[in-house]
């Protein structure tokens, strides 16, 4: 082959370069999100303390110098599949497990349940290593109570490291990075250096006001809501947004609005808040929330909301 082609066709710098998928994958309420945000330094995926928050396979890409590293953060593994979106979330979680070089299987720092024995029983047939990351071990009173929580986790599989952590404030997460660029494989770089997600910014919009949804009305609403941009127009001086949040019941949208709408004027002011700092410009953001029956166990409109697997 000419040599002048064969340049042609191998990016400059890439045999050099190094780029890998990671997988972190766990039952709801992990930390998985807290994680992929650390990581990455910023905000991508929305957290609360609410389980199953996460939705979707978000990616989360992080490039330094030669080596760039795409996670993947998933919905929480559950054994609840009565509704098409808990069906959907376990699939997306399930999916990402394909065709990625690392997996990182997040489980609590004392607590065993049957939803990891379900994530675990995915991530045994995962065709790569797969790192055991003990979350939350700041929360821990006596240290020594970790030592038997991971010889009985160890027990279960053989894992190519097992790290303990702390997500929320970073307690061995740069140690935990060092593992993960050892298993990075040599490879061009899929995105380029300044992309930080996969997802669009009308995903991310309508992500941020579903946090702030979540934050702040009560443990029932969130699992019957979702946000659906209608409006997203830029000027280069004014952001302007209309979002729909679509509820299942007429007593959850009462709930959200608040008494003379002071709920929604808080969601929408933090929601806000965030989408400036996310675009850098000023936003009008208009919320409206809207009734629509049956939503979560309806293939169609999951799909027409945003919720379908890739190809």
């Amino acid at each position: 082959m000419n040599e002048e082609f064969a340049s042609w066709l191998t990016p400059e710098g890439s045999d050099d370069q190094r780029c890998g998928f990671v997988a972190i994958v766990g039952r709801p309420n992990m930390g998985k999100s807290t994680l992929m945000n650390y990581m990455l330094g910023q905000k991508i995926s929305i957290t609360s303390k609410k389980p199953q928050t996460t939705r979707h396979q978000i990616l989360g890409i992080k490039t330094e110098g030669d080596l760039q590293i795409v996670f993947v953060d998933t919905p929480g593994l559950h054994k609840e599949q009565d509704k098409a979106l808990n069906r959907y979330m376990n699939k997306a979680a399930s999916e990402a497990l394909r065709g990625v070089d690392l997996v990182l299987f997040m489980v609590d720092r004392t607590a065993w349940t049957e939803e990891d024995d379900i994530v675990l029983g995915k991530v045994q047939h995962a065709p790569c290593p797969v790192i055991l990351v003990v979350n939350k071990v700041d929360q821990l009173e006596d240290k020594n109570s970790l030592l038997p929580q991971i010889a009985h986790v160890s027990e279960k599989m053989k894992f190519a490291d097992i790290i303990p952590i702390s997500a929320k404030n970073g307690t061995n997460v740069d140690q935990l990075e060092n593992l993960i660029n050892q298993y990075m494989p040599q490879s061009a770089h899929h995105y380029p250096e300044d992309q930080i997600t996969d997802k669009s910014s009308r995903f991310m919009v309508a992500e941020i006001v579903r946090e702030k949804l979540m934050r702040n009305v009560g443990d029932e609403v969130p699992y019957g809501a979702t946000v659906e941009i209608e409006e997203f127009i830029n000027d280069g001086r004014l952001l302007t947004i209309s979002a729909l949040v679509l509820v299942e019941r007429e007593g959850q949208k009462k709930i959200i609005i608040g008494e003379k709408g002071e709920r929604m004027k808080t969601i929408g002011r933090d929601a806000r808040k965030d989408i400036e700092a996310l675009f850098e410009t000023k936003v009008m953001l208009n919320l409206w929330v809207k009734v629509r029956r049956g939503w979560s166990d309806d293939e169609r409109a999951l799909k027409s909301l945003g919720y379908q697997h890739g190809e």
